[in-house]
């Protein structure tokens, strides 16, 4: 028996590789799926099964394309509708593979059709539980995404507590749990950095677990301090269930390179945003007017889905140089398929071009603080309002802004005002910066290094709530 997670961080999520005696199964596969099957005909295996632990809706999985590439059958848990050729299994039905065999645990709440996968192992021994978004490390999965105009999701939170109760929590101290996130997905709240545990240990330190907790208090702690779910998270659990362009046809059309003039002609004719991937150094220095910055090197899907709000939009992509596979797929994993192509020799060739660019004011830290003291100052914090709380900027000013809120904020800020934009470390103020920019704010200044580096200056900080947050 070989069991092995295939673990994507931007995404923080955990797909599973498990063998036995020439058998295999893939649990939550990627989209791209090609790996997989490269790897079973290396390790002389046959994929017999896809499980899929619920409708994803934070990353576009790969089963369609997988059972299509090798015949192997799709199986969701008990409720699940598709547009596709699927299984729909019973609870506490067996599926052999091999010598071992896994079984069915309908465990709602995630979302109803949310199913954990118990591996029983040569002896019949429980062995490991594939818990999908019913329980994570120091966690379990927000019961919001699911909701229908009979069900509430204290409905849904209620139906968790009761599937980790009676399925999960009387199964050995030792089995091994196996999510499908870590920390950093928005599928949860509390999300441990760790991606493989043990269920005697979750038992004792996730909260949702603890003893003699009643439902009540454990859907008030559930749905305490969830954010609103990005808005990309129903248009992806939709694709999962309705299925999806293959991923092959996806990068043929978007990793396609385009001259300046082509690359300009298709921005104007077919109104495709540009899309500037580039390290946020890069694009502060100089980058193609209206572009907007999400840099490739940070979580860069999970932001692409939450501000770029039609998951049709044409996209044209500024790369480095041999990134530009690797950003179509990228966008491709949550949902993004309308590449249009990429500018051949990147940024250079449009200077080259002698075309106008634009540039975004930045200042450190030192000069920023030294304006503090010399005249009154508009800021806007964009990192998360829980960020924010927990320690701001006690200046006169002062605004949480937060990314995730921008397109809905928008309005409420002044085109005629000068803004100075900060987040943690300078990834996000790049975004918001040139969001806004796209939008027609002209007067900003991105503060470089973000929080970090003002908490270097010895600049005055607070850590009580601040009552002027923008949401």
């Amino acid at each position: 028996m070989k069991i092995e997670q295939i673990y994507t961080g931007c995404l923080a999520q955990g797909a599973y590789y498990i063998e036995s005696n020439g058998e295999i199964a893939i649990i939550d596969p990627l989209r791209e799926t090609q790996p997989y099957v490269d790897k079973a005909e290396r390790e002389d295996g046959k994929i017999k099964y896809i499980f899929e632990t619920h409708f994803h809706a934070d990353f576009v999985s790969g089963h369609v394309d997988l059972a299509k590439k090798t015949g192997a059958t799709i199986v969701f848990g008990p409720g699940a509708e598709t547009n596709y050729e699927a299984y729909i299994s019973k609870d506490n039905e067996i599926f052999e593979l091999g010598n071992i065999k896994i079984k069915v645990l309908h465990t709602p709440g995630h979302t109803l059709e949310s199913t954990t996968f118990l591996l029983l192992d040569e002896e019949g021994k429980e062995h490991a539980i594939f818990s999908g978004d019913t329980l994570f490390l120091g966690d379990v999965g927000r019961p919001d995404l699911a909701i229908k105009s009979d069900l509430t999701k204290e409905d849904l939170a209620a139906m968790l507590y009761d599937s980790l109760r009676n399925k999960i929590m009387p199964l050995p101290n030792d089995v091994i749990v196996y999510p499908a996130h870590g920390a950093g997905s928005a599928c949860g709240k509390n999300l441990s950095k760790d991606t493989v545990g043990i269920l005697g240990e979750q038992k004792q330190t996730n909260y949702a677990l603890r003893e003699n907790m009643t439902k009540e208090e454990f859907v008030k702690e559930v749905l305490d301090g969830i954010p609103p779910p990005p808005q990309y998270f129903a248009k992806n659990a939709m694709l999962n269930k309705s299925g999806y362009d293959s991923f092959e046809v996806v990068l043929k059309k978007g990793n396609i390179p385009l001259d300046v003039e082509e690359f300009e002609a298709i921005a104007n004719h077919e109104s495709a945003l540009v899309l500037d991937v580039r390290p946020e150094e890069d694009f502060i220095k100089g980058h193609i007017p209206k572009a907007i910055f999400i840099g490739i090197q940070g979580a860069f899907a999970p932001w692409v889905g939450a501000l770029i709000t039609d998951i049709k939009q044409p996209i044209l992509l500024v790369t480095p140089k041999g990134k530009e596979k690797e950003t179509v797929t990228r966008l491709s994993r949550v949902g993004y398929d309308n590449t249009l192509g990429y500018l051949k020799g990147g940024f250079d060739s449009w200077i080259a071009a002698g075309k106008d660019i634009d540039v975004l004011e930045s200042i450190s830290a030192d000069e920023f603080v030294h304006k503090t003291t010399q005249q009154d100052m508009n800021i806007l914090d964009v990192r998360k309002s829980g960020e924010h709380q927990s320690m701001y900027l006690n200046i006169k000013g002062i605004e949480n802004f937060p990314l995730d809120f921008i397109n809905d904020s928008i309005n409420i800020i002044d085109k005629n005002k000068t803004y100075y934009i900060h987040c943690a470390g300078g990834y996000r103020s790049v975004i918001a910066a040139s969001i806004l920019k796209a939008r027609g704010f002209y007067n900003l200044v991105n503060i470089e290094g973000g929080f970090e580096e003002l908490k270097k200056t010895g600049v005055q900080m607070s850590n009580f709530v601040c009552p002027s947050t923008i949401k």
